[in-house]
């Protein structure tokens, strides 16, 4: 055992020497707009992304939606391209394009072959500043929207689940809401709500320039000056959030539906973020730990145990993300055989839970995450995409590119002591909702 701590120490100090992830560099050009550059001359393509700092928990309150909303219209027609130009042109030089939005960001990009990023930075830029809107293009955008969301939300009983559990997660932020809104508000909304959020959020001083590839620096700033450094810098801006209330009970969200097939239970606590954590508190890291300790895969403390050893679920694991601009969950999730009653399963995990508070992880357990996660890091290089996705979410929630430069380094900080301290924070009944998701007949 003491040559394989050792051997294990030996390669997490090993890898140390390489903290840096990406090595990307960065410039911000005279409007605000901060842009940023990962090489990667693996293959002649470049990735191009530009994150807006604004997502659905940015939404004025009862205008849930506008910001997916955006997502859709940002590919209708501009001053200077007619509505479906801009995805009709990518696609016709060889590219691939979509866009995304979460709470607190919203994305677009484009993966083309290097001679053409110049007409893909021209036509982002374009619809940045020079979106039309009429009612003769949002209307049918709408019922779009509200098809996608009867398609992916309310013809599905886990997603059904999932919007009720943010609902009494959060007591008060808006994270409790959907990030497609609801439907009776999206049916409300008017063509100037719309452009008020447009105006209003769309600007390069609130946008962050991500671009990966077979590129240098030397020729990406040219670009970058001439289509975005044109555009004009927009207002400041504050993100003016209700904070969450203290909680002092857990809760519970039961649904029952006859299309579920296997019981499902969740339990998911509040934790901190990168960002709402403390100077200093490393707990956000200690977490990512722990996720890997016990929710890491088939080889995972809770894998093991509710799967293989006891038999009780087909599958377990536990998942945490520090990367939001608020408060963030920490949540355990296990589907139970079929013919295991949910109360079992449930009794079972909180055996598991009730250990980690009273034991704590172990040294060796730290000690094998580190290298897993830091290995991770480095094989994350390989993938042209993976780079962009990893910097641009970061900053777009007001992280800094050392933040993710530095994250191999501050995860190997982590002490076994750390790891226990933060669990113990996190894992309290009062910060707690738990999720049953159950077959219809199940119903008592």
């Amino acid at each position: 055992m003491r040559l394989v701590l050792f051997l294990l120490g030996f390669a997490v100090l090993s890898l140390r020497a390489e903290a840096a992830v990406f090595n990307p560099q960065s410039f911000t050009l005279k409007n605000g707009m901060q842009v940023v550059l990962i090489p990667n001359t693996r293959v002649p393509v470049v990735k191009h992304m530009v994150w807006y700092r604004v997502g659905s928990a940015d939404e004025p309150a009862g205008k849930s939606g506008i910001a997916h909303f955006f997502e859709h219209l940002m590919f209708k027609g501009t001053k200077n391209l007619a509505p479906g130009e801009f995805s009709k042109i990518v696609a016709k030089n060889g590219g691939q394009e979509n866009a995304f939005t979460s709470y607190d960001y919203t994305a677009y990009f484009q993966t083309v072959a290097k001679d053409r990023l110049a007409l893909v930075i021209k036509m982002e830029a374009d619809r940045m500043t020079n979106l039309t809107l009429s009612s003769e293009v949002i209307e049918p955008e709408r019922q779009v929207i509200l098809e996608e969301r009867r398609q992916r939300t309310d013809n599905s009983p886990g997603a059904q689940l999932q919007e009720q559990i943010g609902t009494v997660q959060y007591m008060n932020h808006p994270y409790r809401i959907p990030v497609i809104g609801w439907a009776h508000e999206i049916k409300n909304l008017s063509l100037e709500d719309l452009n008020h959020f447009y105006k209003k959020w769309y600007a390069p001083n609130n946008a962050v320039l991500v671009v990966e590839g077979d590129i240098t620096l030397e020729e990406l700033r040219p670009l970058a000056e001439k289509y975005y450094g044109a555009i004009p810098k927009g207002g400041d801006y504050t993100r003016l959030r209700p904070s969450e209330p203290p909680a002092h009970a857990d809760r519970r969200v039961i649904k029952r539906d006859a299309r579920v097939r296997q019981d499902n239970l969740q339990r998911s606590y509040l934790a901190p973020s990168y960002r709402t954590a403390a100077a200093g508190d490393n707990s956000p890291y200690a977490l990512q730990v722990l996720e890997n300790i016990i929710g890491g895969g088939a080889t995972s403390r809770l894998y093991r145990s509710l799967v293989i050893d006891q038999k009780l679920a087909d599958s377990a694991g536990f998942y945490y993300s520090p990367n939001k601009y608020d408060q963030a969950t920490a949540t355990f999730w296990v589907t139970a055989q079929n013919g295991i009653a949910i109360e079992q399963v449930e009794k079972a995990l909180q055996a598991e839970i009730d250990e980690l508070l009273e034991k704590g992880v172990t040294q060796d357990e730290v000690m094998r995450a580190q290298k897993t996660l830091v290995n991770e890091a480095v094989f994350a290089r390989d993938n042209l995409g993976t780079a962009s996705q990893v910097l641009g979410s970061a900053l777009a929630i007001d992280l800094s590119v050392d933040q993710v430069e530095s994250w191999p380094e501050a995860i190997q900080q982590v002490t076994r002591d750390d790891v226990n301290k933060a669990l113990r924070a996190v894992f309290k009944d009062q910060y707690s909702v738990t999720a049953l998701l159950l077959r219809k007949e199940d119903a008592s």
